[in-house]
């Protein structure tokens, strides 16, 4: 997908440096990047560093954006830089990916079920903050932002190929790691 008409527009205003311009694009993009580094780092300030990082990457580069590709999987890969040039200077980083809670339905049991639930979420997020960064990355750009294997590989870089050989790595280990947790809820559901 190819920017038309005003996104054009806002993009080649901001590469001319208008101010203006760059809050609509900022005011845009915000929530998507600051969820993205949500879902990546766990925390609340960190991702708000990191949605910051990227911005800031973002406005001192925009003369570099040709419209080759789509500027969503341009601002995507700037996030994914930020997310792991945090993670190579040593900063923590946790996950958060509500989306594979699926494994845990909630079936309305009360007050005790939400603390089983609160407990399992944690032991699924420490097993997802234990991937390695680009197994942990596709997880997130997948399962919380919904892209496609097209889109993460446009973000990442990569072929659509490696995307699956990542995805299809961090499914198995998400599967050994949590089988237990499934086991002691009575299997899966017909999954």
């Amino acid at each position: 997908m190819v920017l038309e008409g005003t996104g054009r527009e806002l993009i080649e205003s901001c590469q001319r440096g208008e101010r203006d311009s760059f809050r609509t694009l900022f005011e845009a993009h915000k929530d998507k990047v600051y969820s993205i580094a949500l879902r990546y780092s766990g925390d609340e300030a960190e991702a708000m560093d990191i949605a910051q990082e990227t911005f800031l990457k973002l406005f001192s580069c925009i003369r570099d954006f040709r419209g080759e590709a789509s500027f969503e999987s341009w601002l995507y890969r700037l996030v994914v830089n930020s997310c792991l040039d945090r993670k190579r200077r040593g900063r923590r980083l946790l996950p958060l990916v509500d989306g594979l809670l699926e494994l845990v339905r909630a079936s309305g049991e009360g007050v005790l079920h939400t603390l089983l639930r609160a407990e399992l979420s944690e032991r699924v997020r420490a097993v997802v903050g234990g991937l390695p960064p680009e197994q942990r990355m596709v997880i997130v750009l997948r399962y919380t932002q919904g892209l496609s294997y097209e889109e993460i590989s446009d973000a990442l870089g990569c072929s659509t190929g490696t995307v699956a050989s990542r995805l299809n790595r961090a499914h198995k280990v998400l599967e050994r790691r949590l089988a237990h947790l499934v086991e002691t809820r009575g299997g899966r559901d017909g999954q």
